[in-house]
């Protein structure tokens, strides 16, 4: 049956245009190839960011650290921790006014009864509470204290005041322990009562946690009996106490933050709202244990204010809520060593701070990991990440496919060929026998010939006109090995990168489009060593002086003795040969410039692989004039061509010849035939 489609405009939140496994390999290509490390490439794409398949900037984790920064510093600059007695000391201004007028409204209702008796009497009250009023500690702790033990003249200002105090004493707890935020909304005496139950029981838990023994099920019963404080639901003990531990934390920071006298009003108001002297211990306790089992929490962290705006209690205590989140998500983000490492961010809070972007930003960086090892493209070996097979094809055919984008189609393709004979592939192509043809004969073309010519029944009689052979591809086997400099100048002139992705590319070619041809990879500085393939992508340059090309013409010859069909070096170099193996000696010989011993030793080589039939094909990059010289030198005994080229033309250098040399070497074919 045929399939059946829907189309809808997009609206930014279908799937489609994220990036995939495929594109975050391509991202890092370049960066994996020059360095070698997988792990480093993707640190530095976290650090970085990217773009995804739709051209759309994925913010790194640089950007994303700076903008927390630019953030926190806003607020620091706009707010001034002093607010948090400005609106208290309002309140309590107003409650001393209602309570002055209640004073008033009583000298009055006095003189309105004309009781002398009750004149006195009202008289006498109204100066000793006016006196009690106007005596009232200038400090904020003081005053509460004060009016705590005051006896109220007027029933609104002493309704006035309790409700300052029960608001006072909810935001004083949730500056404390936020989390308990759904049971601070009743400060009852009950309710008090049945929190220092509960802090009484908490502390109880920590003294078993830090005696070794299984919390687990005590846990579980205080969980039953006092679940109603934390709506977040933890399901462990170690979960619950590191969120009052932020908490606390928090609390703690902006006592830090304060000066002196801030700091002394605080925690005095602190003791006179929480006036049940066990509850002010259990709440002491707690905070104690708490900093003994989660010291890294910030205990110490203060914030320079230097703004004009005020800050409320409760405004001052959601702020330093949001610094702490703040410092915790740079702390994720600077130590974040790999992608995996970004998933124990908290989403929420980084929209709540940064805003839909920058969460978004989080989430694609901790999938990076994962979606390539989903994609099979790597896997965890030893703790570290580390390139599949798969993961190895798709670095070369990114490699390849980077080269090929800037050659014309002119140049390369599909390379169709011109001559069918004898052979070793087959076409699935069938043709008349003629005499001289192999006989590799087509069964069935020949059957119904034979079918067709004499109609049905048995049996079939075949004739010489009935035979039908396949045809088979003129191809020729080319055995190369890639002579790769990793001498310490690649990376100095810029090259390294060039050099190793034509390596990387000209592996994939071979192996996809001519799997029949051998190559083989040597990697020469001041000694020459074969590389696997396997071995490319982490190849890095030696951190050690010389260029050695006797060693690497040695070893190369010594590989494509052991292949069969056309067989040639190429090499990629920077610089002229400066180190050659002595006999005898397992230290090679290093000087430059070059002197005449390791010239000769070199050319030596030379002669020794054009003895062999091995063509040596030299591309040079940054070509002094000594190099030039002696690559004429070594191209006038070897009868192999030599390319001055750059960085950025290297590859196609490469490629094309490679390629142009396979065409050239079937149309000698077709003309020896």
């Amino acid at each position: 049956m045929p399939r059946s489609f829907s189309y809808s405009r997009w609206d930014g939140t279908q799937v489609g245009f994220d990036l995939d496994a495929s594109d975050v390999l391509s991202e890092i290509t370049d960066d994996l190839l020059y360095h070698g490390d997988l792990n480093a490439a993707l640190r530095r794409m976290l650090q970085s960011g990217f773009r995804d398949r739709n051209g759309e900037r994925i913010a790194g984790l640089r950007e994303l650290m700076e903008r927390l920064r630019r953030r926190r510093r806003d607020a620091l600059e706009q707010h001034d921790l002093g607010g948090v007695y400005d609106d208290i000391a309002e309140e309590l201004r107003d409650v001393v006014e209602e309570e002055r007028a209640g004073i008033e409204q009583l000298r009055q209702q006095a003189q309105q009864s004309g009781d002398q008796r009750r004149q006195e009497i009202a008289e006498r009250v109204a100066q000793d509470r006016s006196m009690e009023l106007d005596l009232l500690p200038p400090d904020l702790a003081g005053q509460v204290k004060a009016l705590q033990e005051y006896e109220f003249t007027s029933p609104e200002a002493q309704q006035k005041f309790e409700a300052l105090m029960d608001k006072l004493r909810q935001q004083l707890m949730q500056s404390y322990f936020n989390q308990m935020s759904g049971a601070m909304s009743d400060v009852s005496p009950e309710q008090l009562a049945r929190m220092k139950d509960m802090f009484s029981a908490l502390n109880r838990l920590m003294e078993m946690r830090e005696a070794g023994q299984d919390t687990q099920p005590a846990f579980e019963q205080f969980m039953q009996q006092f679940g109603d404080f934390f709506p977040a639901n933890p399901q462990t003990l170690d979960e619950l106490l590191e969120q009052m531990a932020e908490q606390m934390a928090a609390m703690q920071a902006m006592l830090n933050s304060m000066t002196p006298e801030q700091r002394a009003q605080l925690q005095g108001l602190a003791e006179a709202l929480l006036e049940d002297m066990d509850l002010r211990w259990q709440v002491d306790q707690l905070s104690q244990h708490l900093q003994q089992a989660f010291p890294q929490a910030g205990w110490d962290r203060r914030y320079n204010f230097s703004g004009q705006d005020p800050l409320g209690f409760a405004e001052a205590a959601q702020l330093m809520n949001e610094l702490g989140e703040m410092d915790q998500l740079e702390n994720l983000m600077r130590s974040a060593t790999s992608p995996g490492a970004l998933a124990e961010v908290d989403t929420d809070a980084a929209r709540r701070i940064l805003g839909d972007d920058s969460a978004r930003a989080l989430e694609q960086l901790a999938e990076l990991a994962k979606q390539l090892e989903e994609a099979g493209l790597i896997e965890t070996r030893e703790g570290r990440l580390e390139l599949t097979a798969k993961g190895m094809r798709r670095i070369g055919q990114n490699a390849l496919s980077d080269l090929f984008a800037k050659l014309t189609k002119d140049h390369v393709g599909k390379h169709e060929v011109e001559r069918t004979g004898i052979g070793q592939e087959r076409t699935y192509e069938t043709k008349p026998y003629e005499f001289g043809d192999p006989f590799n004969l087509s069964i069935e073309r020949t059957v119904r010939n034979a079918i067709q010519r004499n109609g049905g029944g048995v049996p079939v009689r075949l004739s010489p006109d009935d035979f039908e052979v396949e045809r088979t591809e003129t191809l020729t086997r080319t055995s190369t090995v890639l002579m790769l400099d990793l001498s310490l100048s690649m990376p100095m002139r810029d090259n390294f990168l060039a050099a190793k992705k034509v390596a990387m590319a000209l592996h994939s070619l071979i192996s996809t489009q001519f799997p029949r041809d051998y190559l083989g990879i040597v990697g020469f500085s001041e000694v020459a060593r074969e590389l696997k393939p396997e071995q490319l992508p982490e190849v890095s340059w030696d951190f050690v002086y010389g260029t050695n090309m006797q060693h690497g013409f040695m070893l190369s010859r010594r590989m494509l003795a052991r292949q069969p069909g056309t067989k040639q070096i190429i090499m990629i170099t920077d610089g002229e040969p400066t180190a050659h193996l002595v006999p005898g000696d397992p230290v090679p010989f290093f000087s430059y410039p070059p002197v005449k011993e390791t010239v000769d030793a070199t050319l030596q080589e030379v002669a020794s692989c054009t003895r062999e039939g091995i063509r040596i094909n030299t591309f040079m990059l940054d070509a002094t004039s000594y190099l030039r010289t002696f690559v004429e030198k070594l191209t006038q005994m070897n009868r192999g061509r030599a390319f001055f080229t750059t960085p950025d033309t290297l590859g196609s250098y490469v490629l094309v010849d490679f390629i142009e040399q396979k065409r050239a070497m079937r149309g000698r074919n077709r003309r020896a035939g």
